[in-house]
């Protein structure tokens, strides 16, 4: 029987490159993401996969949708929290609204993930829950002011479910990404940057899996990834 990855904000760029590195690992991948249309695009060029569009600031409806994916197919092996929520701009000028919209997505998302999969995972003695995240989970810039604060909560939820779960046989591990990520958005503006100053998503998404598939023995928690060029 194959392994099941569940993968949580999917998208054109980490999150479809981690589903397709998952897929070619032997797993069979849940994806979900909010984007209905985009997600059955996928759904069908990608055999191996199962989509469920679901709005994560729907928290109740979210967290019935987890609940849908075990009984269709199994407790998860590995789950990859991608979702994400960014609002740019100084402090004067963001919307209270949309600053705890960032928390609902990034932390308290994360947070129902882990309560609907870590107790089923640690009664079975092994697992993995993957949370990726970006610098402005470690330092505060004046522009990143309505997201940064949601990823440091984050990262700390993350190091708190690590801690806890870790004992049971629950491997949780916080991935920074430190860089653009080579997609056409993050590329305008950008057109005289070399290639390989951007982070490829496919060489992510290899990381991503290798994390989750440490021998226990040898677990990371925190993991940096960048471009050899990235200023750090």
């Amino acid at each position: 029987m194959a392994k099941h990855c569940v993968v949580i904000g999917v998208g054109p760029g980490l999150g479809l490159a981690t589903v397709r590195r998952f897929l070619a690992a032997g797993y069979t991948v849940s994806m979900l993401a909010r984007h209905e249309g985009r997600l059955a695009s996928w759904r069908q060029e990608l055999d191996g996969t199962t989509a469920y569009p679901a709005d994560i600031a729907e928290i109740d409806a979210y967290r019935d949708v987890l609940g849908q994916i075990i009984a269709d197919h199994g407790l998860p092996d590995v789950v990859v929290y991608n979702a994400a929520k960014a609002s740019f701009g100084q402090y004067e000028s963001i919307s209270v609204d949309d600053f705890e919209k960032n928390f609902r997505i990034n932390t308290t998302g994360l947070l129902v993930t882990a309560q609907v999969f870590g107790p089923l995972m640690a009664e079975r003695g092994h697992g993995a829950l993957m949370v990726t995240g970006n610098t402005g989970a470690m330092r505060g810039t004046p522009n990143f002011v309505g997201w940064s604060p949601s990823k440091a909560g984050q990262r700390i939820l993350s190091e708190s479910l690590a801690r806890t779960l870790g004992p049971a046989g629950v491997h949780v591990a916080y991935i920074v990404v430190d860089a653009l990520i080579d997609m056409p958005f993050a590329r305008r503006g950008r057109e005289d940057v070399p290639r390989d100053h951007f982070a490829q998503p496919d060489d992510l998404a290899e990381s991503i899996l290798s994390t989750a598939l440490q021998p226990r023995s040898a677990w990371s928690f925190l993991v940096e990834l960048r471009p050899f060029a990235e200023t750090w």
